[in-house]
């Protein structure tokens, strides 16, 4: 009986010396691989290409008015076009040139100016310069070891957050978006009261009863649930009509907790909802915490910014009193995703005691630098991408000042919106916004002047959807709708992009009209 072909092939390859089998693979190898391998002019003839690609269709066609927001497929249709499937073989460059411009003819522009869909919006171009220079280094910031300009950088950053909060001094980190930032809150709380718990584990703890309003972002239930909390022990508290936090009810919620048996650790404010815009009276919430010695978390991912405008920082006026602070500089400040920072007041390496294991291969005690600088044990994870960066960049190019415009301005236009609908039939607030975020109903033609109804708000519903699904295949513009307590859909536009100007705004309102004139 002949011998199978495979197991012949596989004791021929056992009987040869290992550098020859090594130089015959190499060999082969080097005959599939790419003419880009090991020719830098090739290499750069690539990366000229696409940043050529990058900036003419991302970015110049991707920021203009006059071009689309999104060109929408049906997922299967979309799978066609990009061709998805990966193959053994590899491709040219050309194909390669062809699949770059596909995904970005598809994708949805953020940058661009009628993009209102989000909390974050916009492209700057010093951000996006610090983006290219970060993936291009490819580095992990768990060691000045390996990056020695991003931990001294990454700190700075974080020191100048921290004083705009209020802080002169303080610890930080920045972390993978504004759900983990609220995660780490709450297990930095926990840990501090409950430091065996990082050893022994649950059956450590009472059951602990933790904070928060109605309107708050969803990730701190989240963060219950995976830290093992359970998301019963989140007792939510009463909002008022404008979405703040309502005190007296937080002081209620604690005498409850504690008269179930329940241990009280943690208050989670919020300073910019994400719906409403709402900002929580942080200084009567401090002083039920200080009360009760509660840890104080604000999560500002979306209001943060706000700090860096004298006009309207008096919005976050209690801030300085938290214990510690989640701020997205990647939303309001247009950053680029994900820049997300967790400010803390202590001064206790809390972070690392909390969070830090001592792998021996990373953070060796014997180094010739100091080991201070090491701040990966900081944190859950162990790779850890650049995120200040970008930050730091744009901040220098716009300085302190710069920056506050854009807060200003970003306002200025909201307060332009909210008084053009005033003007204009069909448009009716949700309230008077405090915040960028301008909720409102589009009424259509067929239902003005029927309020008194009894279809009126199921009908009035149905309408935000219609017109996101119209507004989105013609690719004119992206608005956020949601339904909200006992609120039928409404439309949610967040007014953020730094290049935006009143003739968007018009814009908007005109595309709304004709998009619902025959409803």
């Amino acid at each position: 009986m002949s011998i199978p072909l495979k197991s012949f092939l596989l004791s021929y390859l056992c009987t040869l010396p290992l550098a020859l089998l090594s130089r015959k693979i190499l060999m082969a190898d080097s005959e599939a691989l790419s003419s880009l391998a090991g020719d830098p002019v090739a290499v750069e003839a690539l990366l000229q290409a696409v940043f050529g690609i990058v900036v003419d269709e991302a970015i110049q066609k991707g920021t203009s008015a006059s071009q689309k927001v999104c060109e929408w497929k049906e997922p299967e249709e979309l799978k066609q076009l990009l061709d998805l499937e990966l193959r053994g073989q590899g491709e040219s460059q050309e194909q390669i040139l062809e699949r770059c411009r596909a995904v970005i003819r598809y994708s949805v522009k953020t940058g661009h100016p009628r993009f209102f869909n989000q909390l974050f919006s916009g492209l700057d171009p010093h951000a996006l310069a610090g983006r290219i220079i970060t993936e291009s280094l490819n580095t992990s910031q768990y060691t000045y070891e390996i990056a020695p300009v991003f931990v001294l950088m990454e700190e700075e950053v974080l020191r100048k957050l921290r004083a705009l909060v209020g802080w002169s001094s303080g610890d930080g980190i920045f972390c993978p978006g504004g759900s983990i930032s609220n995660m780490y809150a709450v297990n930095l709380a926990r840990y501090q009261r409950y430091p065996d718990c990082k050893q022994r584990g649950l059956r450590t703890l009472p059951p602990l009863a933790l904070f928060t309003s109605k309107e708050c972002h969803y990730s701190i239930q989240k963060g219950a649930a995976f830290l093992g909390l359970g998301t019963d022990s989140v007792r939510v508290v009463k909002a008022d009509e404008r979405g703040r936090m309502v005190p007296e009810d937080l002081e209620r919620q604690i005498s409850m907790a504690e008269a179930e048996g329940a241990v009280p650790f943690l208050v989670s404010a919020t300073s910019g909802t994400t719906v409403l815009g709402a900002f929580d009276p942080l200084e009567a919430i401090a002083d039920v915490c200080q009360r009760h010695g509660l840890w104080l978390h604000v999560d500002a991912a979306w209001g943060g910014s706000v700090l860096l405008s004298q006009t309207h920082r008096h919005l976050l006026d209690g801030i300085q009193r938290a214990d510690s602070v989640a701020w997205n500089p990647h939303k309001l400040l247009a950053a680029g995703l994900q820049c997300s920072a967790l400010l803390l007041q202590d001064t206790s390496n809390l972070l690392k005691r909390c969070h830090g294991s001592q792998a021996s291969y990373l953070f060796q005690q014997d180094k010739f630098y100091d080991v201070e600088l090491d701040t990966g044990d900081k944190v859950v994870q162990c790779g850890r991408r650049v995120d200040c960066l970008k930050l730091w960049l744009m901040w220098k190019a716009q300085g302190s000042q710069g920056l506050e415009r854009r807060i200003d301005q970003a306002f200025a236009l909201a307060g332009y919106l909210v008084e053009e609908m005033k003007t204009r039939e069909g448009f009716e607030l949700v309230m008077e916004p405090e915040f960028v975020n301008v909720c409102f109903w589009f009424v259509p033609p067929s239902l003005r002047g029927k309020q008194d109804s009894p279809d009126y708000h199921k009908r009035l519903s149905k309408v935000a959807p219609v017109l996101k699904e119209r507004m989105v295949k013609e690719g004119s513009m992206m608005i956020g709708y949601q339904p909200h307590g006992t609120r039928g859909n409404f439309f949610r536009v967040v007014v953020a992009n730094p290049a935006l100007t009143c003739a968007d705004i018009d814009f908007l309102l005109n595309e709304l009209e004709r998009l619902g004139q025959d409803l």
